[in-house]
């Protein structure tokens, strides 16, 4: 086995000594190390792209709570934040974490994966509707080994509480349960409203447009929309997060976002069984049923308490006082 302190795997920024941290960190023993020689089937995969999804939650935290107002993505950075930083709990939102566990799976093995460029749909009154917006969302296109013929997963380890809680295989209109409750996701090929060049035969490419309805009985709700054979490179990112992240426009600016999924079971299970979600300052919980306000937060001091007891977010001093001023600030109202 190569020297674990510098060996990097596939282009990955972590050695293989990270990867014991980030599975110490998940709660996934050493089986799950490239010097175990597990086999990257479909269940390994599982297995860690749901550990993933427990364990760093989405959130936006570094817009508000940061004395400079800003997301960094580089990926050692990002380790540091999500891995070694003492157990304050902390996740990030989309291209940190798609970014970060794109590295994570390069170092665990998996060698054919790339990111993909995602538009999103707004929500209105819940739900998605209107156009589909510019590239705001990334996800990760895998490959995985050894399959005949050749299965691509997307893995969206970003998307927040509507997203996939496990790898979903790129093939058209092949429902699926998506594990809480009754909600059932899919992806359909089509062409976007406003997608002028449409012949195929000259290279233009429809959009894979991921679906979810909460329950059987219910339309299709489409939220968003990628092309995987269109690459996006950590560069084409970096334009993208100065928007989201810095733009006074963007939401991400004025609201406090946070939702993490739960995980639970029998002992040594790794089920997902419910989610909860903050949302400037209410905090919803789902446990398999109907989405429930349980706190509505008036003032900083009760939202940081929140994300302490609930999410297992532990801010800094320094970082709570960060918000003071900003738009996302609690002022008792």
């Amino acid at each position: 086995m190569a020297d674990q302190d510098n060996f990097k795997p596939n282009g990955s920024a972590y050695t293989l000594s990270q990867v014991s941290q980030y599975l110490s960190y998940v709660g996934l023993d050493e089986s799950y190390h490239p010097s175990s020689h597990p086999v990257l089937d479909l269940d390994y995969l599982t297995t860690i792209f749901q550990a993933q999804i427990t364990s760093f939650p989405y959130e936006n935290l570094s817009i508000h709570y940061n004395p400079f107002h800003r997301i960094l993505l580089d990926p050692p950075h990002l380790f540091t934040k999500l891995v070694t930083s003492p157990r304050r709990g902390r996740g990030g939102y989309c291209m940190e974490l798609s970014i970060f566990f794109s590295h994570i799976l390069r170092a665990l093995g998996f060698s054919s994966i790339h990111y993909s460029g995602v538009r999103n749909r707004n929500r209105t009154n819940g739900t998605p509707q209107g156009p589909y917006n510019g590239y705001v969302h990334l996800v990760n296109i895998l490959t995985l080994p050894n399959t005949n013929p050749a299965q691509q997963y997307v893995l969206d380890a970003g998307f927040g509480g509507d997203g996939p809680t496990f790898p979903l295989p790129l093939t058209e209109h092949l429902i699926h349960h998506n594990t809480i409750g009754t909600q059932q996701i899919r992806y359909t090929r089509d062409w976007l409203p406003d997608q002028r060049f449409r012949d195929e035969s000259k290279g233009a490419l429809k959009h894979w447009i991921y679906e979810y309805r909460n329950s059987p009985e219910k339309p299709w709700d489409s939220y968003y929309a990628f092309v995987p054979e269109h690459e996006f490179t950590e560069l084409d990112f970096e334009n993208l997060n100065v928007y989201l992240s810095e733009c006074e426009r963007n939401h991400q600016t004025y609201t406090v976002l946070v939702i993490r999924f739960l995980r639970g079971g029998e002992e040594g299970e790794q089920k997902i069984k419910g989610k909860v979600m903050m949302v400037q300052g209410e905090v919803k919980q789902n446990l398999g049923g109907r989405t429930e306000l349980v706190k509505v937060c008036r003032t900083e001091e009760e939202r940081t308490e929140v994300l302490k007891e609930v999410f297992g977010i532990n801010l800094t001093e320094e970082e709570k006082g960060a918000i003071r001023g900003w738009a996302s600030e609690l002022k008792g109202e």
